[in-house]
Protein backbone atom coordinates (compact mmCIF):
# COMPACT_ATOMS: atom_id res chain seq x y z
CA UNK A 1 0.00 0.00 0.00
CA UNK A 2 2.74 2.49 0.65
CA UNK A 3 4.74 1.73 -2.52
CA UNK A 4 1.02 3.22 -4.47
CA UNK A 5 1.18 6.37 -2.10
CA UNK A 6 4.32 6.83 -3.17
CA UNK A 7 3.41 6.13 -7.02
CA UNK A 8 0.40 8.15 -6.82
CA UNK A 9 2.68 11.40 -5.54
CA UNK A 10 5.38 10.95 -7.99
CA UNK A 11 2.49 10.75 -10.53
CA UNK A 12 1.24 13.52 -9.08
CA UNK A 13 4.17 15.64 -9.02
CA UNK A 14 4.88 14.30 -12.86
CA UNK A 15 1.74 15.31 -14.14
CA UNK A 16 2.42 19.29 -12.04
CA UNK A 17 5.66 19.73 -13.77
CA UNK A 18 4.45 19.07 -17.04
CA UNK A 19 1.36 21.86 -16.08
CA UNK A 20 3.42 24.25 -14.96
CA UNK A 21 6.07 24.05 -18.00
CA UNK A 22 2.90 24.54 -20.97
CA UNK A 23 2.22 27.13 -18.76
CA UNK A 24 5.10 29.18 -18.01
CA UNK A 25 6.42 28.05 -21.65
CA UNK A 26 3.38 29.22 -23.47
CA UNK A 27 4.25 32.47 -25.72
CA UNK A 28 1.89 34.99 -26.47
CA UNK A 29 2.64 37.10 -30.55
CA UNK A 30 6.36 38.06 -30.31
CA UNK A 31 7.68 41.14 -29.11
CA UNK A 32 8.17 43.04 -32.49
CA UNK A 33 10.24 46.10 -32.35
CA UNK A 34 11.50 48.97 -34.44
CA UNK A 35 14.67 48.60 -36.74
CA UNK A 36 17.35 49.01 -35.45
CA UNK A 37 16.24 48.79 -31.79
CA UNK A 38 17.55 45.04 -30.43
CA UNK A 39 16.06 44.91 -27.18
CA UNK A 40 14.68 46.66 -24.59
CA UNK A 41 14.17 45.74 -20.38
CA UNK A 42 11.84 45.23 -19.17
CA UNK A 43 9.64 44.04 -21.93
CA UNK A 44 6.78 45.72 -22.97
CA UNK A 45 4.09 44.82 -20.76
CA UNK A 46 5.94 43.00 -17.91
CA UNK A 47 5.35 42.99 -14.38
CA UNK A 48 8.92 43.83 -13.31
CA UNK A 49 10.45 43.68 -9.27
CA UNK A 50 11.08 47.23 -7.66
CA UNK A 51 15.09 47.27 -8.24
CA UNK A 52 14.81 46.55 -11.92
CA UNK A 53 16.69 48.81 -14.13
CA UNK A 54 15.80 50.04 -17.81
CA UNK A 55 17.65 48.55 -20.45
CA UNK A 56 18.00 50.26 -24.18
CA UNK A 57 19.93 47.89 -26.81
CA UNK A 58 20.88 49.74 -30.27
CA UNK A 59 23.87 48.61 -32.49
CA UNK A 60 26.66 50.60 -32.43
CA UNK A 61 26.76 54.20 -33.93
CA UNK A 62 23.31 55.00 -32.19
CA UNK A 63 23.11 57.36 -29.12
CA UNK A 64 20.18 57.16 -27.56
CA UNK A 65 17.61 59.32 -25.26
CA UNK A 66 15.30 57.87 -22.76
CA UNK A 67 12.83 59.67 -20.78
CA UNK A 68 10.89 57.67 -18.21
CA UNK A 69 7.25 58.83 -16.94
CA UNK A 70 7.55 62.37 -18.58
CA UNK A 71 11.21 63.14 -17.13
CA UNK A 72 14.33 62.66 -19.34
CA UNK A 73 16.89 60.43 -17.56
CA UNK A 74 20.54 61.88 -17.51
CA UNK A 75 22.59 59.44 -15.94
CA UNK A 76 22.12 56.73 -17.98
CA UNK A 77 25.32 54.39 -18.02
CA UNK A 78 26.13 53.36 -21.87
CA UNK A 79 28.75 50.61 -22.71
CA UNK A 80 29.60 51.78 -26.33
CA UNK A 81 30.91 47.84 -27.66
CA UNK A 82 27.99 46.28 -26.87
CA UNK A 83 25.40 49.62 -27.63
CA UNK A 84 23.52 48.96 -24.37
CA UNK A 85 21.96 51.79 -22.38
CA UNK A 86 21.37 51.36 -18.54
CA UNK A 87 19.62 53.08 -16.42
CA UNK A 88 17.80 52.48 -12.41
CA UNK A 89 16.36 55.18 -10.24
CA UNK A 90 18.90 56.47 -7.21
CA UNK A 91 18.62 58.68 -4.25
CA UNK A 92 20.55 61.20 -6.05
CA UNK A 93 19.00 60.78 -9.39
CA UNK A 94 16.66 64.01 -10.82
CA UNK A 95 14.28 62.20 -13.05
CA UNK A 96 13.04 59.38 -10.73
CA UNK A 97 14.14 58.56 -7.05
CA UNK A 98 12.56 54.79 -6.82
CA UNK A 99 10.15 52.96 -8.38
CA UNK A 100 6.43 53.58 -7.39
CA UNK A 101 4.53 50.60 -8.06
CA UNK A 102 1.63 50.29 -10.86
CA UNK A 103 2.60 51.41 -14.35
CA UNK A 104 5.77 53.35 -15.87
CA UNK A 105 5.73 54.59 -19.54
CA UNK A 106 9.41 54.73 -21.01
CA UNK A 107 10.35 56.70 -24.46
CA UNK A 108 13.41 55.76 -26.76
CA UNK A 109 14.51 58.37 -29.23
CA UNK A 110 17.91 57.31 -31.18
CA UNK A 111 19.57 58.35 -34.02
CA UNK A 112 22.85 57.82 -35.23
CA UNK A 113 26.15 59.70 -34.34
CA UNK A 114 27.68 59.33 -37.29
CA UNK A 115 27.11 58.97 -41.01
CA UNK A 116 23.52 58.91 -42.68
CA UNK A 117 20.54 59.65 -40.09
CA UNK A 118 17.98 56.92 -39.01
CA UNK A 119 16.07 58.89 -36.36
CA UNK A 120 13.38 56.98 -34.79
CA UNK A 121 11.67 56.46 -31.58
CA UNK A 122 9.66 53.47 -29.36
CA UNK A 123 7.36 53.86 -26.36
CA UNK A 124 6.33 50.83 -24.07
CA UNK A 125 4.68 50.81 -20.25
CA UNK A 126 5.64 47.80 -17.74
CA UNK A 127 4.38 47.65 -14.20
CA UNK A 128 6.36 47.59 -11.20
CA UNK A 129 5.30 45.39 -8.36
Amino acid sequence: MRYRLIYAGLALTGVAAVALGVVLGAEGEPLTLPEPLERVHPAPGSLAPLQTAIEVDLPNGYKAEIVVDGRPVRNASFTEATGVYRWSPGPDDPAVQEWAPGEHKVTVTWDTYAGRPDPGSFEWAFRVG
